[in-house]
């Protein structure tokens, strides 16, 4: 577009605010091109050209620039690439482009045809008459063609040379012209700035360019500029560019605030530790709080759909829900209500009460019961002081555009698919846009307002009505059934609190409607700061789900294995008579997941990338998923007395697909994309699936199955003769290798071989020399094909803990147990991993298998306190 020449440019030393938003979003792509003329640009514009030095705060922006990960920097410059590289003096990772895009190396000149270097020849003796015939005009010669100088010549000299140069090389056919500020080019190669500018982008694959520049000759650029792309003119007259500034020193500023943000978009803002964040949940969605009550993570309509707020993996720009008193500082604490999935953040004169309820209900003039709308987050601002808020929703992890539109009593989110409103009586509102997005700030005096404000941000509806029941009593009813359910749990003595937070998480992972479990509820949290390990959780594992019900079934609670398990059922009925063809893992709602994808415009959790959704495990062959399910089937029989129709018709699919698959190697539980091996720790599953499978014939079925055993009998005997390695005296990773890892413990765990068996006692002390690292277990340290380290595994620290139970050292159990809680964060959560070294949590977070773990190991270490 064109810029008029009398555009309004912003007083020096402040920057157009529409300049800033836009450097905000181009910062924030997945490979980024900067490309700056020199003279003018970089460098202000001098009288002698060979005295034209770069602004210091020029230099240091585009040496950092170049230095950062998937950034690109490019000089684009009239001035013969020698010339450039001389006077420019700036590092090797800056590309260096001379003579308007006919060079982009020293080497060029050699690449012309003969053809051109008789013409180019021509050229040069035809411009040098009409120099000597004006004096004081000047020639640059360069590889591919002859720039005329005429700055500082008589005006009616240089107007002169310059007719003469127009009327005679200039009309030549093989002579491209490029005019100038003061100069005029005559080039052999028909090339301009833009194609160079494209030539980049297209060798580089930039998803957007911004290019800086003050000349003629650079409105080339600005008109190939296209999408995302920004261009900035410096200076005035016409131009093609979106921005303008007036000069150099300004253009410096720009690539400054360029510099700041794309290095906070790579490297993640300021991360609030993983274990640190708290979870709300209502047995539909899940969301997290950082410790400072921002709203930092929420999916909807389900844990595995996209996000509303993605600040967790995305920093500010993807979306979060902050609350703050006015003065800031740091809260007080956060802690849980008691026996409740509600959480309180404390500031002096400021407490915000948050919870995800479930759908408003209404009673229609027929009576029954109606819901509208979905979850709901509830956030109630208690106290005297002055409270900011800012409400920035971002849907589909913000890559849909949003408006937010101001009513008496909220907010309407406008642009995605799913209706949300965030009703907010008494509240006004201050709607900003950074040029794609809308969000808007309010701060409200709790004394003004009587003590209390309450905000709703309510789903799957756009209404703003107020609701009948008064919060208080809302909460109460939100709170109630959360605390009746803990009470009716039988709590171990050790640990109780850790036990019964954990036992809350568990039951916060259960998905009501379908019956599924979370493995955790967040994707793409590392397993290394800055790696690559990073992973989508958000959905169902057979078997961590199994572990998970059991956990819960030794509590004292059944309701969450039956609807388990009947969930299994329906996805093993979608197997048309084939349970062997299981995946690993399905959607919430029990159906195979799509294509793993990247979303690779979010940076990642402190930078650490690609934010990925969908798991390629879920094409994965995993044997031992049969094994936990069958053992859940079993503790649930032995709790109730019965076994349902389900459960069995479930019990005979587990037994049926390891008797056709289990002598067949496999991907194993760690889900290396590696090929497949005899993982012991699968072939130990396959056993404990027929194992759990007579236990509950016999205990509750009748009549034995003599296949059955023959089959439980021939896995056993060759999971112990070739899972053994006499090199390394334990079970090792798989049959044949030397590597430990720690899912071999199961081979006693399971009760394959019992505690006192040399052949365990030994592995276990294998494993605890190999793979134990103060508070921690780590999985293995075999290469598993991809770069980076993780951290030790809190669900095998907790296997360790029984084995050490299980083969008599007690004390070592309760001293890794205390080293293992320790890890937990403020309000008693657990990620996946911990990295002892720099002693923070990583993974995903809150990770089932970590919560599981801790009430196994408080329960088995309970039991040997009364005995």
């Amino acid at each position: 577009m064109n810029v008029p020449t009398d555009i309004v440019t912003p007083p020096a030393g402040t920057m157009d605010p529409e300049l800033r938003a836009a450097i905000g979003r181009i910062a924030r792509v997945p490979q980024l091109l900067v490309a700056c003329d020199y003279d003018g640009t970089l460098a202000p514009i001098v009288e002698d050209p060979s005295k034209a030095v770069p602004l210091p705060e020029s230099v240091a922006a585009v040496r950092a620039l170049a230095a950062l990960p998937q950034t690109t920097v490019a000089v684009v410059s009239g001035r013969a690439l020698r010339d450039l590289a001389a006077l420019s003096r700036l590092p090797s990772e800056v590309h260096l482009v001379g003579s308007h895009g006919s060079e982009f190396d020293i080497g060029f000149v050699e690449r012309l045809t003969p053809e051109l270097i008789a013409v180019r020849t021509r050229l040069r003796d035809a411009l040098r008459e009409i120099a000597a015939a004006h004096p004081g005009v000047r020639l640059e010669r360069k590889p591919a063609s002859v720039a005329v100088h005429t700055r500082g010549v008589d005006p009616q000299v240089a107007a002169a040379a310059i007719e003469a140069v127009r009327n005679g090389p200039a009309k030549w056919d093989d002579v491209t012209v490029t005019q100038g500020k003061e100069v005029i080019e005559l080039s052999v190669v028909a090339t301009h700035k833009g194609t160079a500018v494209d030539q980049l982008r297209t060798q580089l694959s930039a998803s957007a360019v911004l290019f800086i520049g003050d000349d003629v000759t650079d409105e080339n650029a600005f008109g190939n500029l296209h999408g995302p792309d920004v261009g900035i003119k410096i200076g005035p007259g016409d131009t093609q560019a979106g921005y303008r500034v007036a000069e150099p020193i300004e253009a410096a500023r720009a690539l400054g605030l360029l510099l700041e943000t794309r290095r906070h978009w790579l490297f993640g803002e300021r991360a609030v530790p993983i274990e640190r964040h708290s979870m709300l949940s209502n047995g539909r969605t899940v969301a997290l709080l950082t410790p400072d009550a921002k709203v930092t993570w929420l999916c909807h309509p389900k844990p595995d759909s996209a996000a509303i707020f993605a600040d967790l993996v995305g920093g500010s720009p993807a979306g979060h829900f902050s609350v703050a008193p006015e003065r800031g500082g740091i809260p007080l604490g956060q802690r849980y209500r008691s026996g409740t999935m509600t959480v309180e953040t404390r500031w002096s004169g400021l407490t915000v009460t948050d919870w995800l309820d479930l759908p408003a209900r209404e009673t229609t003039p027929d009576g029954p019961a109606i819901i509208t709308g979905d979850s709901t987050l509830v956030r109630v601002l208690t106290g005297s002081g002055k409270a900011r808020i800012d409400f920035a929703p971002r849907p589909e992890f913000g890559q849909v555009a949003v408006q937010l539109q101001p009513l008496d009593d909220g907010l309407l989110v406008l642009g995605s698919n799913e209706p949300v409103a965030l009703y907010a009586p008494g509240v006004t509102w201050e709607v900003r846009s950074d040029g794609v997005n809308e969000s808007a700030e309010a701060m409200v005096d709790l004394s003004a307002a009587g003590g209390q404000v309450v905000l709703e941000l309510r789903f799957g509806t756009h209404s703003l009505e107020h609701h009948a029941v008064a919060i208080h009593e809302r909460q109460a009813r939100a709170e109630q059934p959360w605390k009746d359910w803990v009470a009716s749990l039988r709590l171990p003595t050790t640990a109780r609190d850790l036990v019964a937070r954990s036992a809350l998480t568990l039951r916060g992972l259960c998905h009501e409607a379908t019956g599924s479990i979370l493995a955790a509820a967040t994707t793409s949290l590392p397993e290394e700061l800055g790696g690559v390990r990073n992973w989508d959780y958000r959905y169902c594992w057979l078997r961590d789900a199994a572990l998970t019900a059991r956990a819960l079934v030794d509590l004292g609670s059944l309701e969450e294995a039956e609807a388990l398990l009947r969930w299994v059922d329906g996805c093993v009925e979608r197997t048309g008579g084939h349970p062997e063809r299981l995946h690993p893992l399905y959607t919430i709602d029990g159906y195979e997941l799509g294509a793993e994808a990247v979303i690779d415009t979010l940076p990642g959790y402190a930078g650490s990338r690609p934010v990925r959704v969908g798991n390629l495990a879920n094409h994965q062959l995993q044997l031992d998923v049969f094994g936990p399910i069958a053992d859940l089937i079993a503790a649930v029989a032995d709790a109730r007395g019965s076994v349902r129709e389900d459960e069995w018709r479930v019990l005979e699919n587990m037994v049926e697909a390891v008797r056709r698959r289990w002598h067949e190697p496999d991907h194993g539980i760690w889900e290396a994309r590696l090929p497949p091996r005899h993982h012991i720790f699968s072939k130990v599953m396959c056993w404990m699936t027929v194992d759990r499978a007579l236990h509950i014939m016999r205990q509750h079925g009748g009549e034995d199955r003599p296949e059955w055993v023959e089959l439980r009998d021939r896995i056993g005997a060759n999971v112990l003769e070739n899972g053994w390695h006499e090199a390394v005296e334990a079970y090792s990773v798989a049959y044949g290798d030397e590597d430990m890892d720690a899912s071999s413990l199961w081979i006693g765990l399971s009760g394959l071989l019992p505690g006192d068996d040399p052949r365990f006692l030994s592995t276990v002390l294998r494993i605890e020399a190999d793979l134990r690292s103060g508070p921690v277990v780590y999985r293995y340290h075999w290469d598993d094909g991809l770069p980076g380290r993780e951290g030790g595994f809190h669900i095998c620290t907790a296997w360790l803990i029984e084995a050490y139970l299980r083969t008599g050292r007690r004390t070592d159990a309760e001293e890794l147990f205390m080293q293992m809680i320790d890890t937990a964060g403020p309000t008693g959560l657990l990620p996946e991993q911990y990295d002892p070294l720099a002693e923070r949590g990583l993974g995903n977070h809150p990770q089932a298998y970590s919560h599981l773990g801790l009430i196994r190991c408080a329960l088995l270490l309970d039991n040997m306190l009364k005995q």
